[in-house]
């Protein structure tokens, strides 16, 4: 079986990580997989939203630590030049067009946590649990994840998380502000799925324009995001999609946008 899994029905790609007898621990196979799916995913008009998962009982367990120990010798140069490749994934997630939408089924570690806070948003199951792990291993971390975490849930929450190396439960996740929903076990395929369905048969190119003003916005000035903002809103006032959602109102009608 592949190391990733994909699907596509009703315009949402559904890609699984497909390890589950190591906790969907990351492999070379998978990370250089899931890469090129979001790729093509980018150009796909058959594809309005993609859905993030795990097969069995876990999201991600992140790097696989069976394997750090047969890696070989590897100079520093060697290490960085392989994290850097596995780090263009997080940023290909964050300027991805399309919305990405993890449904995180169970555990999520270290970079499958990384993996899941890179999607635009997280739907969890009530079983699911969440840590940065790195500590136990004697990492500091990769995946993004510290500049992730410190926007999702602040400064003091990432520094506790990292530094403290505890794991957290769905429920204190959405206190925090991890996770978008919290979902029965039973329940979050279909509670995904109906809202990945719903992002896909909406305006794509305004989500898509969405998406950068938001990744803008958490590092650039004020000024600078309304300059942006001006250009995204002229651009998406040509759309066909922004026609007919003028024309729906005015006929007192749901829209049918046709992502463009």
């Amino acid at each position: 079986m592949p190391d990733l899994t994909e699907t596509l029905a009703d315009g949402v790609a559904v890609l699984t990580l497909n390890r589950p007898e190591r906790l969907n621990a990351f492999s070379q196979e998978m990370l250089g997989a899931l890469h090129a799916a979001l790729e093509r995913c980018a150009d796909d008009e058959a594809v309005g939203a993609i859905v993030i998962t795990g097969a069995g009982r876990a999201f991600c367990a992140g790097g696989d630590v069976k394997d750090m120990a047969h890696r070989g010798a590897q100079t520093f140069e060697q290490r960085v030049a392989r994290l850097g490749r596995m780090h263009r994934l997080p940023l290909l997630m964050r300027r991805h067009p399309k919305v990405i939408l993890a449904m995180v089924n169970g555990v999520a570690v270290g970079a499958g946590l990384g993996l899941a806070m890179a999607c635009d948003l997280r739907l969890a199951s009530a079983a699911a649990r969440f840590g940065t792990g790195f500590g136990g291993v004697g990492y500091s971390g990769d995946f993004g994840g510290s500049w992730l975490l410190t926007r999702l849930v602040g400064p003091a929450r990432a520094r506790e998380m990292y530094l403290m190396g505890e794991m957290i439960d769905a429920e204190e996740a959405l206190r925090a502000g991890l996770v978008t929903r919290v979902v029965e076990e039973a329940d979050l395929a279909v509670e995904t799925m109906v809202l990945a369905r719903r992002l896909a048969a909406g305006p794509r190119v305004a989500l898509g324009y969405m998406k950068r003003n938001l990744f803008v916005a958490e590092t650039e000035t004020l000024d600078a995001v309304l300059d942006m903002e001006a250009v995204h809103q002229a651009r998406t006032g040509l759309t066909e999609d922004h026609r007919e959602a003028v024309a729906a109102f005015a006929e007192k009608r749901a829209p049918r946008f046709r992502g463009r």
